[in-house]
């Protein structure tokens, strides 16, 4: 299958902290891949590098073909890679639709216009807040308006950063939902995500990190069965 990312011994420094140490992560198109690991093993530095916030010291990220490792951020945004950052991060005191607003700021107009409308039908508590500043919202509807404000800007591949984190599990259910159907949608996916069992069930293929390293991968069905990943992550649950 083609990939829609590849990223390849990748490294990030920070000072003279190795942040990241060759890691290499793969998502198809039109696939769900997730990274799995416990705080502060790397995982929200790599969605970082992949987006151009953070530099890489050495190692490549390709996307779909394109090598774009050493361009800014808005240039890689403009090549079709949006990122629904690790807590929510909307602008609290814009309205809801100055949000989504934003995030399509580099569409033409016409396209702009059906997007918003498509977003709309995708998060219909969005439509009906549109005008309501963005921090009264309440955390699963800032996730949603994190989301759609990335979805503004019609990604080939969405970059998901803990997206369940610190809300209730009937709205981590409806996210989840939401995942499979930007998939469905034909999206692929890098998902972050604490959740290892909603993770596992929603993925095509997982990789865990530890230390900033890619210690196991694999199809995510045989990750869900496989003991070391019971054991840390599932509660030794089969």
């Amino acid at each position: 299958m083609t990939a829609a990312l590849e990223v390849d011994k990748l490294v990030v420094r920070m000072g003279v902290q190795q942040i990241l140490n060759e890691v290499s992560v793969s998502v198809p198109e039109r696939g769900i891949v997730t990274v799995l690991g416990a705080n502060g093993v790397g995982k929200t530095t790599l969605m970082r590098a992949v987006s151009g916030i953070y530099r890489a010291a050495s190692g490549r990220v390709v996307f779909r073909g394109q090598d774009i490792t050493a361009l800014p951020s808005h240039r890689i945004v403009a090549a079709g890679l949006a990122q629904a950052p690790e807590g929510r991060q909307v602008f609290a005191s814009m309205s809801v639709r100055e949000n989504l607003v934003l995030g399509g700021g580099m569409l033409a107009r016409a396209d702009f216009e059906r997007t918003f409308e498509e977003v709309l039908q995708r998060f219909p508590l969005l439509r009906q807040r549109l005008a309501q500043a963005a921090g009264s919202l309440s955390g699963g509807e800032q996730q949603m308006l994190c989301i759609g404000r990335a979805l503004m800007s019609r990604p080939l591949l969405l970059l998901l950063d803990e997206p369940s984190l610190g809300l209730a599990p009937k709205i981590v259910r409806q996210i989840f939902e939401l995942v499979a159907s930007i998939r469905e949608a034909g999206t692929a996916i890098l998902l972050v995500e604490q959740n290892v069992r909603q993770a596992l069930k929603v993925a095509d293929h997982g990789y865990v990190m530890e230390g900033g390293r890619i210690v196991l991968d694999g199809p995510a069905a045989a990750l869900r069965d496989d003991p070391r990943v019971r054991d840390a992550y599932l509660g030794g649950a089969g």
